[in-house]
């Protein structure tokens, strides 16, 4: 099988890289970072370059973009596709990308489908690419309403052959609302949290908790405040509940409400305890 990948950074490189590692599929891949091209082939990470010729002869195009640049890229090439070939983005939203791209692969012979694997690092670029890194992992796959059962299983099939520990089918709409929960959310709540002045402040003083709290505070900007705005209304409806719960404990400290406090607290922890079980 021959795979194409567009977009030689974390996400794309560790694809190439998982791909090589797990099977004996070809790999070709596009960046427009030269210097990124060149690491990948040296690793051993592609074959070769992807260009338009060797677009036209792939089984499967990952596209690894940024949403907007994945939807340029996909509708720019979409005559370039070989009948048959499986089109999947990996962007962190699929209601911008699949609108967009679901009328447009109707009556085309090639496949899209929306795709994001559940990793990731708190660096990014091709240099902290790792062939491990969808080990244990989720691969969601948003295919369009009427595709063949058929492919939808040899989608499966392809990721978990390279590496992924899952895969999980969703609509758009259900995975944009589960990621601004588990995913965006999260970032956010790093990202204010590790504003506090005592933060610069923490050695000494800190330990898993601080350090699991600002992991993800260190983020690509760029690429967070597009996901975060194409995602903008089920994000936000997320923080305002997270506001309102927060202010429960404000609230409990300030009326100096032991009862109260105790039992929100004991909320928290026999919830996180049924997630466990």
């Amino acid at each position: 099988m021959k795979f194409g990948i567009v977009g030689l950074g974390l996400i794309g490189g560790s694809l190439a890289r998982s791909i090589k590692f797990h099977s004996n599929h070809q790999v070709f891949g596009a960046d427009l970072n030269e210097t990124t091209i060149l690491q990948a082939r040296m690793v051993g990470a592609i074959d070769g370059v992807l260009d338009q010729e060797v677009l036209k002869s792939c089984d499967v195009v990952l596209v690894a973009l940024y949403p907007q640049a994945s939807v340029d890229y996909i509708l720019s090439h979409q005559d370039d596709f070989r009948d048959g070939a499986l089109v999947i983005d990996c962007s962190g939203v699929k209601r911008y990308v699949c609108d967009r791209l679901f009328p447009a692969f109707e009556g085309k012979k090639a496949i899209f489908m929306g795709g994001h694997p559940m990793a990731g690092r708190e660096r990014s670029g091709f240099s902290y690419a790792q062939d491990d890194l969808f080990e244990n992992a989720s691969m969601i796959l948003t295919p369009a309403p009427g595709t063949d059962v058929e492919i939808i299983r040899q989608a499966k099939e392809i990721f978990l052959s390279i590496g992924f520990g899952r895969v999980r089918f969703s609509t758009p709409q259900e995975h944009d609302e589960m990621i601004a929960f588990t995913s965006q959310l999260a970032h956010i709540v790093s990202g204010a949290y590790v504003k506090t002045p005592l933060a610069a402040k923490h050695k000494g003083f800190s330990a898993g908790s601080f350090k699991d709290m600002t992991r993800v505070a260190r983020l690509n900007e760029e690429m967070w405040t597009e996901l975060f705005l194409e995602n903008d209304d089920l994000l936000l409806s997320q923080v305002e509940a997270l506001i309102d719960r927060m202010c429960e404990y404000r609230d409990a400290l300030k009326e100096k409400d032991a009862e109260k406090l105790k039992a929100i607290l004991r909320e928290g922890r026999q919830i996180k305890e049924s997630l466990e079980e």
